[in-house]
């Protein structure tokens, strides 16, 4: 079986919008106070869970009909965009070490990809 081109930009989409999620869930963390209204009105949170479900029902699109093995390592992607959006929106440094270590799981994915031809 081979992996058509479609599934992987769906599992590409779902890796963007997984980490965007995730900024998303963490500005809505930054938030948040012991009462529960500060959960249930928390535009964050609510956007960050939404973000979460529409990479999910991209995922399911992609996995539909390619290669598990192939996909599923994609998603590591949203390790690089996740590092940018930490850095664009909360100021975290980009280190050598986290650099480095993106570069490894990139590396990782292009010979799986490889394996697909």
């Amino acid at each position: 079986m081979k992996t058509p081109l479609s599934s992987i930009l769906y599992v590409l989409a779902s890796s963007f919008l997984g980490s965007f999620g995730a900024v998303l869930l963490k500005a809505g963390a930054t938030r948040l106070h012991r009462e529960l209204r500060s959960v249930i009105y928390n535009k964050y949170l609510i956007a960050g869970i939404l973000t979460f479900l529409l990479s999910s029902y991209f995922f399911v699109l992609g996995v539909r009909k390619g290669e598990l093995t192939v996909l599923y390592p994609t998603l590591a992607l949203g390790y690089l965009w996740t590092m940018l959006w930490s850095r664009m929106f909360f100021g975290e440094p980009i280190t050598k070490r986290k650099v480095l270590g993106i570069g490894v799981i990139l590396a990782g994915i292009i010979i799986l990809n490889l394996g697909n031809r």
